[in-house]
This record gives C-alpha cells, structure tokens and sequence, in this order.
C-alpha cells in the first residue's frame, strides 16, 4: 500500500522555500520534522540521511514514524537518528545529508565546533522553534553559511564592546542592516494558525513572608547552617519558601477537580516528593518523567504525568489532554515555550488549551515572570545583587 503523505499549505509553502543551510522555523506542533523528511526525499535523497535530535526523541522513535510515512526506515535505508550529545562521533561524516533537530548550535564548545566541520563537508538543514534572541545565537549558524570566517571576524565587524569592564561586555551592535538580510536569506518561516487557543491563568498562592524575607535580609541557609555562597543558592532557598506553601499545594488540588488528565511541570526535587505524596483521587494514576524515572502517560481515566523541565520540555507530545499546569516557573523563555507546545499539536482533538501557572507575589516569583513576558532568561545574580 502506498504511504499517504500529506502536506498542509504552510508546509508545502516552507518546503518551496527551504534550501542547504536554512533554518526552519515553526513553532512546536507545527509539523517542522514531516517538512524536513519531505525536503529530504525531493531534494537529497541520493545521499545518507544523519537526525541530529534531543536524547528523548531518539529513545521515543518518534523521528522512525515520520520516516515511515515516506517509506524509509533505520535498517532498510541506513539511516541514523541520534543525540546531540553523540554529534562529535561523526565529524568524519561526508557527502551525506543532517538533520539538525531542536537547535543546539548556541555560544562555544564541542557541540558548536563538531557543527561547523560536518556542515563543511555536508549537505544539512537545521530545525528550530526559537531560532535566536540575539545575533549572538547565530554565529555558529552564520558562519556554516560562509557569511564569516570565525567568531572573531563577526565581533570585528558587528560587536560593539564595552571599554570599562574587564571581561568582554556586548553594548550594541553595528551594520545590522547585513546581518538581518543574513538572517532574512537563512530564516524559513512555517506560517499557521493553530487549531487550538491556548488560556494562560496565573494562580496567586500564600508563602510564608516573614521566612522568605528572613532569608533574604540574612542570606544564612539554615538547613546546612553555612552562609550562602552565590545568588543561586540564596534564589533556591527562596523559591523553596514560595514552592512548598502549603497553599500552593491547596490551590493545586482544586485544580486537579476540574480536570481528570493533568501534565505538571515542576524543577526541583523537592517539589517532585511533594507532588508524589498528594492525597490524589481515588483512581488516579501518577507516571513521571525526569532525570531518574522516564514512564510513559498513563492509560487511565484520571491521571497526572509529572515532568521535570531540563528533562522534559521537548522532544514528545500528548493529544489526551488540555491541560497543564506549573507547579513551578521555569527561568528560561524558550523552555516555557517548549513546554507549552507538548499539548498544542497540529492533531489535537482540542479547540481550547488550558495553562495554569502557580505562582506568588513575592519579588522573586514577580522577577521570573516580568523576565519570562520579556522573552527572556532570568537572571539570578541580577535579582540577588550578590
């Protein structure tokens, strides 16, 4: 039988569009992995296909499934899939075609370096839901498309750094005009309207004030009885304050009564011993995926899956639910958005998507979000002043 291989406008719109060292560009849900498979079979397929992809998308197959919608697999085409933890292995790799999954080529180091000398040698596209913030992000990408020779020649031409400071310190940028008609000739957009909307509440919860500021104005861990060595430790323990209220906990579980199959975000380990122990509803089951457990949703009618965010916010998706709500607020833009979209697929069966964010009005809760709004990543020294 022959495979059904269908394209939506959009897609096929990107597809015309598409060329060697582009970066699509979709939002999560947006089909970027079907369109890549298709440019590959109409453009490349003479060539031996590399899926550079996150950890989780290797081990979950879900690359094997697009695959197998254009009649090709692992063993019969000689195709690999694997983690960019693993992009080192083929740097000797040549006159084959990668698939650069879930953009990683940000900043210096090995992932960065063995990128730009398989892209010398090969034919390649990359696949991004958030391309870039700022022009920074895209030197590795720039200079795999010969726009510059090395970093040096980019901050030469382009960096304007700071004459008072005593580590490199970026204050603007000059001839951005050039670097946006780069941007414009690498950038694909895959422009849809989403089947489903997406409602965002933000739920005030309690903590305990007089705690948190206690530790604010002492900057004393209490729990080791030693000062705190860096913004991070102090930031940790007062989100500790703020995300173990026992309000928080409340306000979660009236939640929970309005909504049968519920993903939970969350950080910290402590968070996940709070969220294990909840007296749930009779009948519900509780899965999770972090860095020690990776159990599949369960198969129920009332259950909670509960993901930690470096672990899970990308790389797998769920039609079986509306619903997701964050115990706790993660301090990056981008795996926020990541996070959202595991709901918001192109097949979900939902017309409406419902996101809950716990949060507080304590001035490091309100620091994360204002950041977050911004598209941005938080800062903890910044915050702390430490």
């Amino acid at each position: 039988m022959e495979p059904i291989i269908r394209l939506e406008k959009y897609q096929e719109d990107a597809l015309n569009r598409m060329h060697n060292g582009c970066i699509l560009n979709g939002s999560v849900g947006s089909g970027k992995s079907l369109t890549a498979v298709a440019y590959y079979t109409t453009k490349c397929s003479d060539k031996k296909l590399y899926i550079i992809t996150t950890a989780r998308k290797r081990d979950t197959h879900e690359w094997e499934i697009e695959l197998a919608r254009f009649r090709l697999s692992c063993e019969r085409n000689d195709i690999v899939i694997d983690s960019w933890n693993n992009l080192p292995k083929y740097m000797d790799a040549t006159n084959s075609f990668f698939i650069f999954d879930e953009q990683r080529v940000v900043g210096k180091g090995v992932w960065v370096n063995a990128f730009l000398m398989i892209t010398r040698k090969n034919a390649w596209i990359l696949l991004s839901a958030t391309p870039g913030d700022t022009w920074i992000d895209y030197i590795p990408v720039f200079i795999a498309n010969g726009y510059f020779k090395n970093r040096s020649e980019f901050n030469r031409e382009h960096v304007i750094f700071s004459r008072f400071t005593k580590y490199p310190k970026i204050m603007g940028y000059m001839n951005e005009w050039r670097l946006l008609r780069y941007k414009r000739e690498l950038l694909v957009e895959m422009n849809f309207d989403r089947p489903a909307e997406q409602h965002h509440d933000y739920i005030i919860c309690a903590y305990d004030i007089m705690a948190y500021k206690r530790i604010f104005r002492e900057r004393f861990n209490h729990e080791t009885g030693l000062p705190f060595s860096n913004a991070s430790e102090l930031c940790q323990a007062l989100r500790k304050v703020v995300n173990s209220d026992p309000d928080r906990i409340d306000k979660f579980l009236d939640l929970l009564i309005g909504h049968e199959k519920v993903i939970v975000f969350y950080n910290y380990d402590y968070e996940l011993d709070i969220l294990r122990d909840l007296p749930y509803r009779k009948g519900t089951k509780v899965a999770e995926w972090n860095g020690h457990k990776h159990m599949d949703i369960p198969k129920s009618k009332r259950w909670v899956y509960l993901v930690q965010y470096a672990a899970g916010c990308e790389g797998w998706n769920c039609i079986l639910t509306d619903t997701i709500i964050f115990w706790s607020s993660t301090y990056s833009y981008k795996q926020l958005v990541q996070a959202c979209g595991r709901i918001d697929r192109m097949n979900t069966p939902f017309l409406d998507l419902y996101y809950y964010h716990l949060t507080s009005k304590s001035s490091i809760d309100i620091s994360i979000e204002r950041t977050l709004r911004c598209k941005k990543q938080f800062n903890e020294k910044s915050f702390a002043k430490f």
